[in-house]
């Protein structure tokens, strides 16, 4: 491989559902010579997508989980992560942009900016990820790639601009002309493989010289040589114009927007022109990570540039684990050094050190052996055992890179296998799974003795219970889906709680003042701890055990045993026995503590509320409506474009089972929608006495 750095390019491939991700990824692979044949997303074959390599993606139609794969285009090397739409599998596209330089935002003609591309695009700000903006489905009728444009604008709040505009629309969709060099392309041949290169039709020569004026214009402001020439009136040559453009799109200042359909064979290599042309190169991208040896505990970290050469020490991020007949699989993005096969590498995370027995490079579920990677590669390693977000290094220095971020899961079912002979199939699944998915959680209910599921939304459950099938043979029992309710305080509750006991011989005594309180902007922070207390009221070595007390009873709150979240305890005084105080007195102190002041704190439950997207026809507006009505939700906002309605919402999880069903009848089929988690809101009064009786009824026929 030519290690020129400057010639290769990460990249990632985004978008809101069914917007053409995956046949955009077919596309690229086709026109870059790594397959022969192009095969559809829900294709008549069977085969299905190349990058839709799981059974269950080719009959969904659906990608499930990120693939990878490599491909050269003129003589660029380039590292492609095609991801998933549905919010869903977030992980998968969370994980990819961490480790990416570049992506890719595909959106579609008519519907435009989506829900989902909202969440997308926010994730690619999460990690600085400089981006192209893809108008796909061309073809399609009320395709407008100008209005797409001014929704990048105004929802997004993207700097984007035209660099192509489309020769026809819908049916009559031929080409496109490049605004920078003023010429207009054509796709020839059964795929649209070969590009005919021609003049501008006369037709289109106005409005191509004005746009490329106002693409001018706007580039001016990231440069005066070019602000010059356009306030004088000068020409701005390709050359200069391409260089100002690049630097503004690695700088996150501009988002250039290509046209085609990808569908039609038509803009993909002049998008792949583009990626090569704009997208940054590992050495163009600054990444950093902290310094373990000199970082001091509740001091501001510090933190190393990592350098993108191939003798610095190594460092990586293994960012995606998956389980394979020969092992498992670990992806690695590595930032600076080499890895040869054979040589030794150090876990940051766990301190293991462990040898690398086998690097491969991807090519969706095809295999490449290589013996060694360098600063800039995405490759995969077998037999290396490690959790996803993991920092590895060759051992010369500590250094550790920010780890993922994982969302919490939202929806929970009980789920058991059907027969006993199942069970170790069953737990090597869920270890298995576990592993592959930070967002997949599994625990145990202590009471019920119930296995539990959580994840980030039905489909994604259901998906995990039938690979469960598929992979191991297991057969389950499902329960009904559960959805995460929360409990929070909305007032301070005094704590002042004294525990006795004597039993013969040295008793147990411990007392324990403070107050407790809802959390300012608490996040997703589950609790503060404050110890003020003075003059050893508590002596110090008693006071992790008070903490403990306080952590194992917020665990399952007292209204319906949800975890309670929000919450600042302060311990600010306390009594204690030379003889009968310990640490147990001190952790039952806490926890009956806790319990005795919850009541006064006004405590509420708090339901996960989501952020919900409707899209269907303008003839169904008030039918959609209605169904979001009906389900306690709010109507943010909505709005129509070419004869299709989008309808933004919050709805609260509890009330969106069933959802789509509904929908589906409502709208002869054509309406579809999508949901994300939001936020966390208190539920109404009526609903939540509704609750506690349950509760209370369903703990009482348990103790009978």
């Amino acid at each position: 491989m030519n290690k020129d750095l400057s010639l290769v390019r990460n990249i990632g491939i985004s978008a809101h559902i069914d917007s053409g991700k995956t046949t955009l990824t077919e596309r690229i692979l086709f026109y870059t010579g790594r397959i022969h044949k192009i095969e559809e997303v829900k294709g008549k074959s069977g085969v299905g997508a190349t990058m839709d390599h799981m059974d269950l993606e080719r009959e969904k139609g659906i990608t499930i989980q990120s693939a990878a794969t490599f491909c050269q285009w003129k003589e660029y090397w380039i590292n492609l992560i095609d991801t998933p739409g549905h919010v869903d599998f977030t992980i998968e596209v969370e994980r990819s942009l961490r480790v990416l330089d570049g992506a890719i935002l595909v959106l579609c003609s008519v519907a435009g900016v989506q829900s989902q591309s909202i969440t997308v695009d926010r994730q690619m700000r999460r990690y600085r990820v400089p981006r192209l903006a893809f108008v796909n489905k061309m073809d399609r009728s009320g395709a407008n790639p100008y209005r797409v444009c001014q929704q990048l604008r105004e929802k997004l709040n993207h700097n984007a601009w035209l660099v192509q505009i489309p020769i026809g629309a819908e049916d009559h969709f031929r080409g496109v002309v490049d605004l920078l060099t003023q010429k207009a392309f054509y796709f020839d041949g059964p795929n649209g493989e070969s590009i005919r290169e021609e003049e501008i039709p006369a037709e289109l020569a106005e409005e191509a010289k004005s746009r490329r004026t106002e693409l001018i214009g706007a580039l001016a402001d990231f440069d005066d040589a070019i602000a010059e020439k356009f306030l004088a009136d000068e020409f701005v040559s390709t050359e200069d114009a391409k260089k100002v453009l690049r630097r503004a799109v690695i700088e996150l200042k501009i988002t250039p927007v290509f046209v085609g359909s990808a569908f039609k064979n038509k803009g993909v290599q002049l998008l792949l022109d583009g990626v090569s042309s704009y997208l940054p190169a590992p050495d163009e991208v600054e990444n950093d990570a902290l310094d373990l040896v000199n970082s001091v505990e509740g001091k501001e970290p510090v933190r190393v540039v990592l350098k993108s050469v191939e003798d610095a020490p190594l460092v990586m991020l293994a960012f995606k684990l998956d389980e394979t007949r020969y092992g498992q699989l670990t992806f690695m993005r590595i930032y600076q050094g080499t890895l040869k096969r054979g040589e030794s590498i150090t876990n940051i995370n766990s301190d293991r050190r462990l040898k690398v027995p086998r690097i491969v490079r991807l090519h969706a579920d095809e295999m490449e052996d290589i013996d060694s990677a360098s600063a800039g590669d995405i490759v995969s390693l077998f037999g290396v055992d490690c959790a996803s977000g993991d920092t590895f290094t060759d051992g010369t220095v500590r250094l550790s890179l920010n780890s993922i971020y994982v969302p919490n899961a939202v929806i929970s079912l009980a789920i058991a296998p059907k027969d006993k002979a199942s069970q170790t199939s069953f737990s090597k699944a869920l270890n298995k799974f576990t592993k592959e998915d930070p967002t997949f959680r599994v625990s145990r209910d202590e009471e019920s003795g119930e296995t539990i599921i959580a994840g980030m939304g039905e489909l994604h459950l259901e998906i995990y219970v039938e690979r469960m099938k598929r992979e191991f043979g297991c057969e389950t029992i499902v329960g009904k889906p559960q959805v995460n309710f929360r409990e929070t305080l909305t007032q301070r509750a005094e704590i002042n709680y004294t525990h006795k006991k004597q039993s013969g011989g040295a008793g147990q005594f411990a007392r324990i003042c403070g107050y407790m309180e809802p959390l300012a902007d608490a996040g997703d922070k589950v609790y503060e701890f404050h110890d003020e207390t003075v003059g050893g009221s508590i002596p110090r070595n008693f006071i992790p055990a008070c903490e403990k007390g306080f952590v194992e009873q917020i665990k399952k709150g007292l209204l319906i045993g949800a975890p309670v979240v929000g919450t600042k305890i302060v311990v600010n005084d306390g009594l204690h026995h030379a003889v009968d105080s310990n640490e147990m007195a001190f952790k039952t102190c806490a926890m009956t503590g806790f319990r005795e002041a919850y009541a006064s704190g006004k405590p509420v439950i708090m339901e996960p509320i989501m952020k919900v997207g409707v899209e269907g026809p303008e003839e169904f507006q008030g039918t959609m409506m209605g169904l979001v009505n009906q389900r306690r939700g709010m109507i943010v906002g909505s709005s129509g474009n070419g004869g299709y309605c989008q309808i933004e919402s919050e709805v609260p999880l509890t009330e969106m089972f069933g959802f789509s069903t509904d929908l589906r009848s409502g709208t002869q089929g054509k309406g579809e929608f999508s949901m994300e988690f939001a936020k966390y809101s208190p539920v109404p009064r009526a609903v939540q006495e509704d609750m506690i009786k349950k509760y209370k009824e369903k703990r009482a026929a348990e103790n009978k």
